[in-house]
């Protein structure tokens, strides 16, 4: 049995979907809005017109394991916390740097290598996440989007035991994918892969406008967003475009932690250099000058700024060393965010 055929095999009928005249389907789990005839395929390859109802990715995972929490990045989601990893196939979009490719590309990359896919029932996961003593359970590996029905299943097996929800994503989303999502999801980790829109289309395939749209509603809808941007060497490092991005994400709210992290050679993009220290020192000094008060270096440990300092004051409430937190002196508010100790500033996050 050929992949696809596999794929086939493990789907069920699309609660994102509207019906379009002669039986194509229109897909709403992303921005692209795929209209897809019967017999086709979305962008994603994994979301499917079978004559006339579009099918969307069901019970099976292509991986899983235990992460700290850190690892997605999360930063300012309760420090230390286990989360329980999943992930299918598939992505709606094509990076030539991606570093998930032999999940996400398998579909169009016959290079890319993927294990067997395992059946698995949503109760099996959020079953799997408390016997982890998971505080956390995420959606990750491929695009989490475009399997959106199937992790809202297993959020909602997860809830029962009082386990968090998050996706770990590109941010292509549509609002339509948002509004589904929102009752199960609490935290939601957006990739911002550049500021210009013609890198946008040739090397990942989508706008910058529908991902600054999508980021503008993650935050709108009162997910807690933390974002992304992978620093490659003559690509989106200039200090132009870290300035304008810095300042987009400013402009949505101070509070946002913006995660700068290192490139290293990976899938198609083998031509160039890993991203030096210098320039992820540079590009945090630029989010902090634009208005943001969290920013943190990536992909170096203890080379860089991981810690979480209190904006106000100045002192460091969260140290870290790569994945492991060595120390959290943020304590409840009562206002539904964390405090310093020192200062009583407000730390923005989800602390408890």
């Amino acid at each position: 049995m050929t992949l696809f055929e596999q794929l086939r095999k493990y789907s069920a009928p699309a609660a994102l979907a509207e019906k379009m005249p002669g039986n194509a389907c229109r897909c709403l789990a992303c921005a692209h809005k795929c209209v897809i005839a019967a017999g086709g395929a979305g962008v994603c390859k994994v979301r499917f017109n079978e004559g006339g109802t579009l099918k969307a990715p069901w019970g099976y995972i292509s991986g899983s394991a235990p992460d700290p929490v850190e690892k997605k990045p999360f930063f300012h989601v309760l420090p230390g916390a286990v989360t329980l990893s999943f992930g299918m196939l598939g992505c709606n979009f094509k990076c030539a740097f991606c570093q998930n490719h032999r999940t996400s590309q398998v579909l169009r990359d016959p290079a890319c290598l993927a294990g067997s896919l395992e059946p698995v029932t949503p109760e099996e996961l959020a079953s799997a996440a408390r016997t982890a003593e998971a505080g956390l359970i995420v959606s990750t590996y491929n695009e989490p989007l475009i399997t959106a029905e199937w992790s809202a299943a297993v959020f909602r097996e997860a809830r029962k035991y009082g386990i968090r929800a998050a996706y770990v994503s590109n941010g292509y989303a549509s609002a339509e994918v948002l509004d589904y999502i929102r009752p199960h999801v609490d935290l939601y980790k957006a990739d911002l892969k550049t500021f210009d829109d013609e890198k946008y289309r040739k090397t990942a395939g989508g706008k910058l406008g529908k991902v600054l749209k999508a980021l503008e509603m993650i935050h709108a809808k009162g997910f807690w967003l933390e974002i992304v941007t992978l620093l490659i060497p003559g690509f989106n490092d200039g200090t132009a475009e870290l300035e304008a991005l810095a300042g987009f994400i400013a402009g949505l709210s101070g509070d946002i932690p913006w995660h700068v992290t290192a490139f290293y050679p990976a899938y198609k993009m083998t031509d160039r250099d890993a991203t030096s220290p210098a320039t992820l020192v540079k590009a945090r000094e630029i989010g902090l000058r634009k208005g943001l008060k969290y920013v943190y270096t990536g992909n170096i440990p203890g080379r860089g700024f991981e810690d979480t300092c209190c904006p106000a004051c100045g002192r460091a409430l969260v140290r870290r060393r790569g994945f492991k937190v060595l120390e959290n002196a943020v304590r409840s508010s009562g206002r539904g965010t964390g405090a310093c100790p020192g200062c009583s500033a407000d730390i923005a996050g989800v602390w408890s």
